[in-house]
């Protein structure tokens, strides 16, 4: 019954990459590193895992932290309620466990921002418990070798999968098979192009022996995106600028931006002022000059796609209206702050400009 799992383990002893929470039996730098993967390439994840854990080496450490620091150590990997869920469980986890990294699998689950997959690898990677892991990779890995032609993003096909996951993990080894099937899924079982020829699975895997290994996994449809195009303002006074912090429930929670006209389709700078929040923002203001910096600047997220547009503003003098709402930030303090990757992105550009402005007024 086991047999697909030594092929893997023993596929895995000759070929796994050498990565630094690979060889570790810590709870904490396992989730860490799991939480890290869960959106971000092996090879971007790796420098930010160290870097996270060298600031916050343990739970205690990352618990105490204010959340404004663990965002910024997380900038630019994106998905940052992975960074304030992290952030909540090292707090339940010193209030709730007394500061030690729960060991039974509904505890672990029980954390937040932790799913069925990540609860399964840390329990087994830490302790050898009998939980099989089921990410992309191995969704691929499963999906390839029994043929499975119900879609993987449904509730019955996660149930099958997860029945198959288990079948072929010898529960006295599921760290070594989870380990080992994972790794397989990313170097081997690729989605593009499989060296199936030179597969130590390829006699067991129906889909390649029905020729078509490509088909799978199957999917059922394809998320739907909207377009948002966000119109900012690098407001300049001296040597302040203007930030904001986002709060409500949408992306970039906890994050920082300039203010902001948000519209539901391009428009020009003559069609923003005229534009009732435009008009609120600089009505008492007394700005210079309005600059065109970047314009059109597209940043694809899951669901939607931004299209961003960013004017610099020099004023004279802020105006009470304006500083009730913004925090009035030294320009020399801003990189203190954690931005998404579209507003840090252009901060470098701005601070460091290859490409002339084009001012308006």
């Amino acid at each position: 019954m086991y047999k697909i799992s030594e092929r893997l383990q023993e596929w895995f002893v000759g070929h796994h990459r050498d990565l630094p929470w690979r060889d570790t039996k810590d709870p904490y730098l396992i989730w860490v590193s799991e939480i890290i993967l869960q959106q971000t390439q092996v090879a971007q994840g790796t420098d930010y895992y160290l870097r996270f854990v060298e600031r916050f080496p343990d739970v205690r450490s990352l618990a105490d932290a204010e959340q404004m620091e663990v965002l910024k150590y997380w900038q630019g990997l994106g998905y940052y309620s992975r960074a304030r869920n992290l952030h909540e469980a090292a707090k339940d986890v010193m209030s709730r466990f007394q500061g030690v990294f729960p060991e039974v699998y509904k505890d672990i689950l029980s954390l937040k921002g932790i799913g069925e997959y990540t609860a399964a690898a840390i329990a087994s990677f830490a302790w050898n418990l009998p939980y099989p892991v089921i990410d992309g990779n191995v969704y691929r890995v499963l999906g390839r070798l029994f043929a499975v032609s119900t879609p993987m993003d449904t509730g019955k096909g996660k149930k099958e999968y997860r029945e198959l996951a288990a079948m072929i993990m010898p529960p006295h080894q599921a760290g070594a098979h989870n380990q080992a099937i994972m790794e397989f899924g990313a170097l081997q079982c690729v989605p593009q192009h499989p060296a199936c020829a030179e597969c130590p699975l390829s006699d067991n895997c129906m889909a390649y022996n029905a020729g078509n290994p490509q088909l799978y996994p199957v999917k059922e449809k394809k998320p739907k995106t909207r377009d948002r195009y966000l119109n900012y303002f690098f407001i300049t006074c001296g040597s302040h600028t203007f930030l904001h912090c986002r709060s409500e429930k949408d992306i970039w929670k906890g994050l920082y931006e300039f203010p902001l006209i948000e519209t539901d389709k391009p428009l020009i700078f003559t069609e923003i002022q005229n534009d009732p929040a435009f008009k609120k923002l600089f009505h008492s203001a007394t700005p210079s000059t309005f600059t065109l910096i970047k314009e059109n600047v597209k940043h694809i997220l899951t669901h939607q796609t931004l299209h961003a547009t960013f004017y610099r503003v020099e004023i004279q003098k802020a105006p009470p209206s304006v500083l009730k709402k913004y925090i009035k930030t030294p320009l020399s303090k801003i990189e203190d702050y954690p931005f998404p990757k579209l507003i840090s992105a252009f901060l470098e550009q701005t601070l460091c400009p290859s490409v002339p402005p084009v001012p308006l007024c």
